[in-house]
């Protein structure tokens, strides 16, 4: 399937701003569709964004705060994150799988579809 690193998280106060990078490796037909899930402590993995094959998802929660885009050249997918709220807090991870977006549409969200990265931590602080 190939590995998924991510990188830009950090601590930050509301309101402030952060961009996450993740670099893929190995064949493209196993990350048509890549983008990010989050996860806080004693909550459930949930779905920030997906993108591919023209197609793209957000998260109710972050629309309008936040910005996926992908360099296919670099074999990178980015997370700009503006606005951050301390409900944002959590472990974000670069997620991707072989199917294009829009294929499974409105269940983008569910994580039984994708595979991980190691993840990153990010801290929103009032």
């Amino acid at each position: 399937q190939g590995q998924l690193v991510e990188s830009g998280g950090g601590s930050v106060q509301a309101g402030g701003s952060l961009r996450l990078s993740c670099a893929a490796s190995g064949d493209t037909y196993y990350r048509r569709c890549m983008g990010w899930f989050r996860q806080a402590p004693g909550k459930e993995r949930e779905g920030v964004a997906v993108t591919g094959g023209g197609s793209t998802y957000y998260a109710d929660s972050v629309k309008g705060r936040f910005t996926i885009s992908q360099d296919n050249a670099k074999n990178a997918v980015y997370l700009q994150m503006n606005s951050l709220k301390p409900e944002d807090t959590a472990t974000y991870y670069c997620a991707a799988h072989a199917l294009w977006c829009a294929q499974y549409g409105s269940r983008w969200y569910r994580p039984e579809f994708y595979y991980w990265g190691q993840g990153t931590q990010v801290t929103v602080s009032l």
